[in-house]
């Protein structure tokens, strides 16, 4: 049997909570053509042992994830994706990235830190949302 393909990781100082973390690495994972139909997510107990959280936490983002279509579980066997988020836009994601990297040595450069680089990015970006709905 393959093993998982994703690795979960919490950030404590998010601000939002651990299984929905977990549901958000999921769906990112899906969205960029990480993860595919058919891939195994870690087990209840890997990500347990790994992140030391809850067992319950990680049932109640598998089982969001369940109730959105994307996963499957399969008693005794594991939880197993259904069903992808990546779209026609995948294709563009490559050159996409390798611009955002340029951009991020630049701002570290700079002399940004991790969290000042995440507030411009995440600032302007709903700048520019707003923007483009108006």
């Amino acid at each position: 049997m393959e093993g998982a393909v994703i690795e979960f990781h919490l950030d404590g100082r998010s601000g939002v909570s651990p299984y929905l973390q977990i549901v958000q690495q999921v769906r990112h994972a899906l969205r960029l053509g990480l993860l595919d139909e058919g891939d195994r997510l870690p087990t209840v107990k890997e990500v347990v042992a790994r992140l030391a959280i809850n067992p319950n936490t990680v049932l109640k983002a598998y089982r969001e994830l369940e109730h959105e279509g994307l996963v499957a579980a399969r008693p005794g066997v594991g939880t197993f994706v259904t069903r992808t988020l990546a779209d026609a836009s995948l294709a563009a994601h490559a050159p996409l990235r390798q611009e955002l990297r340029r951009w991020l040595s630049r701002a570290r450069r700079a002399g940004l830190d991790d969290e000042s680089i995440e507030a411009l990015f995440m600032t302007t970006f709903r700048t520019a949302a707003r923007e483009d709905i108006a």
